[in-house]
């Protein structure tokens, strides 16, 4: 979750899972990295945007995903730093762009609902 004078920056995903919505920047955690590393190479590798003061929002432990996997899903935020939103990985996201907290499109993606709920209200554990 990023945030860039009070806005958040959300991409229309592509592809078979979560066409269509919007989400944050993100994906999996490589072998031995640390999160705030991830995060940082993961917006980069989406958007070529530079991101600070990387820190823990939430922690969502999906249990029900239609499949014999689960996965828990650590939330972090950030603050911009440098650069313009561009479209990286365009077979995986239509556009990336920055929107008001209190006015987000619709639908967002999965479990973005608990990121917007643990910044305002704190809460950091959602066990679905």
């Amino acid at each position: 979750m990023i945030f860039k004078d009070g806005k958040i920056l959300l991409g229309k995903r592509k592809g078979s899972f979560g066409a269509g919505e919007f989400a944050f920047p993100g994906g999996k955690l490589g072998y031995m990295e640390s999160l705030e590393a991830c995060a940082r190479r993961e917006t980069k590798e989406e958007t070529g945007l530079e991101i600070d003061n990387v820190r823990f929002l939430r922690i969502y432990n999906f249990k029900h995903q239609g499949d014999p996997e689960h996965y828990l899903d650590v939330g972090l935020a950030a603050d911009w730093k440098e650069g313009e939103p561009k479209l990286l990985e365009p077979d995986k996201c239509e556009n990336w762009n920055w929107y008001d907290i209190k006015n987000l499109p619709e639908p967002l993606f999965g479990a973005i609902p608990t990121y917007i709920e643990a910044h305002k209200t704190g809460k950091n554990f959602f066990d679905a």
